[in-house]
């Protein structure tokens, strides 16, 4: 079985819904990188990322998977991002990057993008390795990314 059908299987081992959060932990820094964010492996959720939004609140964030680049065109905030490879160990990360960019790497699999200050308060850097692990679906004051 090759890497990515395993992390696609690793994604389809329980059924995913459209509002089902994601955990992500910062495991070699033993920090919490967000505890609220959803996936975008398919189709629309793909296409709108987060556009229309006004913000990400502390704990909030988009998996972008698979996915090498990211733009801010149309977007009103800035966000951390995370580029990921196929074993999930962060391959580049910056911050703040703000409306009406482009960024990109090349050796990422996938994006995690992020509240502007996620990067700096987790401490999270090149060579670390990530986990994710289902959670709840969101309340309902909480708005689902």
């Amino acid at each position: 079985m090759n890497l990515l059908a395993a992390i696609a299987g690793s994604l389809r081992s329980r059924p995913q819904k459209a509002d089902e959060l994601m955990c992500v932990i910062n495991q070699t820094r033993q920090t919490e990188i967000g505890s609220r964010i959803a996936v975008a492996d398919r189709g629309q959720r793909r296409r709108k990322g987060l556009l229309g939004r006004n913000g990400l609140g502390e704990g909030e964030g988009l998996w972008i998977i698979p996915c090498e680049a990211v733009h801010t065109f149309g977007m009103r905030f800035s966000i951390d991002l995370i580029y990921l490879d196929r074993s999930r160990r962060v391959v580049k990360v910056r911050s703040s990057v703000g409306p009406a960019r482009i960024s990109g790497c090349f050796r990422a699999h996938s994006i995690l993008e992020l509240s502007p200050g996620t990067v700096a308060a987790t401490g999270t850097a090149p060579g670390d390795q990530i986990r994710f692990h289902y959670t709840s679906a969101p309340s309902a004051d909480s708005a689902a990314v």
